[in-house]
């Protein structure tokens, strides 16, 4: 039961909020000091927030727009795509 009210208690949470509670939760799990049940209560909210913070984060990435100088008609935006080729192929380059 404590759980399901944790659920509920976490929907309107920040993604700082989400992402801080996850470091907790991390540093309890690594201590391995916690009883088992407790343990997977605890690993069970870990999932959930870190589903939510990249949740979070891919929204975050679709509201990002570029400026592109489009011609005569002066500035426009557009869509911005992250790609990881772009970056590892300038890092090899160098």
């Amino acid at each position: 039961m404590k759980g399901k009210r944790a659920v509920a208690r976490k929907k309107g949470e920040s993604f700082e909020e989400a992402l801080k509670r996850l470091q907790t939760i991390v540093e309890k799990l690594e201590r391995g000091d916690l009883p088992l049940e407790d343990a997977m209560d605890a690993f069970t909210e870990g999932i959930r927030l870190a589903q939510f913070c990249h949740q979070k984060l891919e929204e975050a990435e679709n509201r990002i727009q570029m400026l592109q100088k489009d011609g005569e008609r002066g500035w426009t935006t557009a869509p911005f795509e992250a790609s990881s080729e772009g970056v590892s192929g300038d890092a090899a380059s160098q």
